[in-house]
């Protein structure tokens, strides 16, 4: 396999104009572009009348993960030989044998200090490749806390010129269902809803449920040789309670829609699956890679925002229907000024 030339069929063009910096106000009035697979047919409404086009007896599964805070501005400790001071900024990535695996923007070196203040600072005891190992002054449980009070939410670099506040940040990259805390990174297809979107999907008859998958920043890592070889990805940890898992494995048996919201519920959903289709592995890692040829096993249908070129969510959203037909899509959403990535539009395909 040409690797160049496998990528570059999964590139396009974009304007920067096109590059959501904030989301839409209200966060249901964002556009949304329908695929219906079946027709081929194309529309443009508003998330606020999803459940105008979503099939009948649908259920929406959502990704209920909270994002950290995941970002801290710290300060290089000044040395005796008069050397440090400059600022860093860390991003916090997950505890591992009772260190902090982070990543920084600029070079560390070993043993030296990290400040926030004089209580809370971080000294720097190993690195392995891009990753470096952090012993902080505080205890480890309390590394949530220590992120939530002082740090920032981890947007994506093309996010660059967002006049959002730190403050609006945290509240507007962060789903209005989210609970349990563990992602660097936002699934932004849930971004778009609102209590009052859920409570009309509700009235309307349409079910929601809710699993966990945990986004680390291999979500948005550039694709190599090895990912397409193997065919796998990062890994993630995903969840899905036993009461949840047994009325969805009800409700697919009922032959009823199952939508993710989401790649990362559909990379949930495929990964808890076995073979007849059924949620049996409920808990773990996942490093499944879905691509063209992927038959989905429990997934239904996709709720999703348009994804950055060559990427594997580009690659899951055309195994839903194909590369070709998906970059007809992004032709359309582009024509009808489609604000893309993180804080853009959305797209249904049922």
């Amino acid at each position: 396999m040409n690797f160049d030339k496998y990528l570059n069929k999964y590139n396009y063009e974009l304007p920067k104009k096109l590059v959501a910096q904030k989301p839409a106000s209200p966060r249901d009035s964002a556009k949304l572009l329908i695929y219906n697979r079946k027709t081929g047919k194309v529309k443009i409404d508003e998330f606020l009348n999803l459940e105008k086009y979503l099939p009948k007896n649908s259920v929406l599964v959502f990704n209920k993960t909270k994002v950290i805070p995941a970002r801290l501005e710290l300060k290089k400790a000044v040395l005796e030989s008069g050397q440090g001071g400059g600022k860093v900024k860390i991003l916090y990535i997950k505890i591992v044998d009772s260190l902090i695996k982070a990543m920084s923007d600029r070079k560390l070196n070993i043993g030296s200090k990290l400040e926030l203040n004089k209580k809370v600072f971080f000294r720097v005891v190993s690195q392995n490749e891009k990753f470096y190992y952090l012993k902080p002054s505080f205890s480890l449980n309390k590394v949530y806390e220590v992120l939530d009070k002082y740090g920032e939410m981890p947007i994506p670099p093309y996010i660059k010129h967002s006049p959002l506040t730190q403050k609006e940040i945290k509240e507007k990259y962060q789903t209005v269902f989210a609970k349990k805390v563990g992602s660097v990174a936002a699934p932004t297809a849930s971004l778009h809803f609102t209590k009052r979107l859920i409570g009309k999907l509700k009235k309307s008859g349409i079910k929601t449920e809710f699993i966990i998958l945990h986004v680390n920043l291999g979500t948005f890592a550039t694709l190599n040789r090895e990912n397409l070889l193997n065919k796998k990805l990062h890994k993630e940890y995903f969840e899905i309670d036993k009461k949840t898992a047994k009325l969805l494995n009800k409700l697919k048996k009922e032959k009823k829609n199952i939508i993710a919201v989401g790649t990362t519920v559909a990379r949930t959903l495929e990964s808890a699956s076995n073979s007849r289709g059924e949620l049996v592995n409920l808990s773990g890692m996942t490093d499944l890679f879905i691509q063209e040829g992927y038959k989905f096993k429990f997934t239904g249908g996709l709720i999703t925002n348009f994804h950055v070129p060559k990427s594997s969510l580009l690659m899951l959203v055309s195994s839903f229907i194909s590369r070709e037909e998906v970059l007809k899509l992004y032709k359309i959403a582009k024509e009808n000024n489609f604000k893309f990535f993180s804080f853009g539009d959305g797209m249904l395909i049922c």
